[in-house]
């Protein structure tokens, strides 16, 4: 399969025609319009600091659905305990940064380029991106960001600073999708860490057809 090269519009070839290893597209821009085009098409970039922006669609897709969802018994005490309290959309900035800043086993620097934390800050300013922060003592120690459209939130990248923060506001974010009827939570790539808590991958077709079956009813995640 070739690999596309966007042109000024903000269009996506179909994302069936990926490479095997996800890959589908370079260039183009990270405007707001355009990456909302992108994840309603089950599209999202991914690249390196000084490389041309890279738009990816894998084949399988790792998801969670709300229902799904596993929370070990060490994890449910620790939220029972109440060492950490969680919030929507009160940090969003801090949690990029965050995210962007905190080192990563067998990885080097990050993707999350200064370019990329703008844009998706402006996603957050349209009411698309949402952060769900852990917050312990008055204190940011975790958190985690992503996209919502649809009836899919498309989760980008999480961190802590405190043991259990990440999963803590992960739990949370899940447990909201839930009950403000959100299809799935798309984890993009397979990650052991998020198959523990009960992400599988599913077919990229499959995963599409969810996509698309929630876009003309979006659910809203930060109703009252």
């Amino acid at each position: 399969m070739p690999v596309f090269r966007l042109g000024r519009k903000p269009i996506f070839p179909d994302p069936r025609l990926a490479e095997p290893d996800g890959l589908l597209a370079f260039g183009g821009d990270l405007s707001v319009q355009r990456l909302l085009e992108a994840y309603r098409h089950g599209i999202f970039p991914w690249y390196e600091a000084g490389g041309p922006i890279l738009w990816w669609a894998p084949d399988p897709r790792l998801v969670l659905f709300p229902e799904e969802l596993r929370v070990s018994a060490r994890l449910l005490r620790t939220i029972r305990q109440g060492r950490f309290k969680t919030q929507l959309d009160t940090a969003f900035a801090q949690v990029i940064a965050a995210c962007a800043a905190t080192p990563r086993v067998h990885e080097e620097g990050t993707w999350i380029t200064p370019e990329m934390q703008q844009a998706y800050l402006q996603l957050h300013h349209a009411g698309f991106a949402h952060s769900l922060e852990s917050w312990q003592d008055g204190r940011l120690v975790g958190g985690i960001y992503g996209v919502a459209v649809g009836r899919c939130f498309c989760g980008e990248s999480m961190f802590y600073h405190v043991t259990d923060a990440s999963k803590v506001a992960l739990v949370a974010l899940v447990e909201r999708l839930r009950d403000r009827g959100f299809t799935l939570l798309d984890c993009q790539i397979p990650s052991q860490h998020l198959i523990r808590f009960g992400a599988r991958t599913i077919p990229r077709a499959e995963f599409l057809q969810i996509l698309r079956a929630g876009l003309d009813q979006p659910a809203d995640l930060t109703g009252p």
